[in-house]
C-alpha cells in the first residue's frame, strides 16, 4: 500500500511540476522524508498525506481516484508504426490503434518521382507537416510549392491538394491531419 501512495505521490507531484523540495517546503515535511514515502519506504499517516497533498492543493478522495494509467498504447517501436500508404508511398501512422483518436500523426516517405495521385485529395480537416529530408512540391488549390528541409505547411484540406516528389532523392516528412479517420 506505501509503495502505491509512494508512486502516487511522485506521479501526481511530477505532473504538476513540483520538484520534491518545492513539495517538502509548501507542505512543512522534511525533503528525506518526503523522498522516503515517494520511495515506498515510509507510509504516511492520513494526517501527513492530507497536510502533503494541501500543498498540491489535491483532496484525499480525488488523490486515491485519479487514473493514472493510460489505457491506450502510448509508446511505438518503428515496427509498430501502421503503414497507410498506397503505392510507393509510405505512411506511417503512430496511434492506429487508438480507438479515440483524434487526430493523424505521420510520419511519410515520397521515393523519387512517387506522388499521392494524379488526381487532387480534398476532405474535411486541417494538415500540417515539416519536411525532414529530400524536397516534396505540394499543390494546394492553385498554388504551388517544392519545399526542402525545415521548411513546413498548413493548409484546410477541404482545399484540393497533391504532393510529389520530383526530386532524385527520397522525402520524408512529418505531417499531423484532422480528422483522424481521413487516413
Amino acid at each position: 500500500m506505501s509503495d502505491d501512495v509512494g508512486a502516487r505521490l511522485r506521479a501526481l507531484r511530477t505532473f504538476k511540476g513540483i520538484s520534491q523540495r518545492e513539495l517538502a517546503k509548501r507542505c512543512g515535511v522534511t525533503h528525506s522524508s518526503l523522498s522516503l514515502i515517494e520511495q515506498g519506504k515510509v507510509s504516511p499517516s492520513v494526517s501527513s498525506l492530507k497536510k502533503i497533498l494541501d500543498a498540491i492543493p489535491m483532496s484525499v478522495g480525488d488523490f486515491f481516484t485519479m487514473d493514472l494509467e493510460s489505457r491506450d498504447q502510448v509508446f511505438y517501436t518503428a515496427d509498430e508504426l501502421t503503414d497507410m500508404g498506397s503505392g510507393d508511398v509510405i505512411f506511417k501512422l503512430v496511434g492506429a490503434n487508438r480507438a479515440s483518436r483524434a487526430l493523424a500523426f505521420m510520419i511519410e516517405t515520397y521515393p523519387p518521382g512517387a506522388d499521392t495521385g494524379r488526381e487532387m485529395i480534398a476532405h474535411q480537416g486541417e494538415e500540417a507537416g515539416v519536411v525532414l529530408e529530400g524536397e516534396i512540391e505540394i499543390t494546394i488549390g492553385a498554388e504551388t510549392r517544392l519545399l526542402g528541409p525545415g521548411e513546413a505547411y498548413y493548409f484546410d484540406t477541404k482545399v484540393p491538394h497533391r504532393f510529389r516528389n520530383p526530386g532524385s532523392e527520397p522525402c520524408r516528412l512529418v505531417s499531423c491531419a484532422t480528422p483522424a479517420r481521413a487516413f
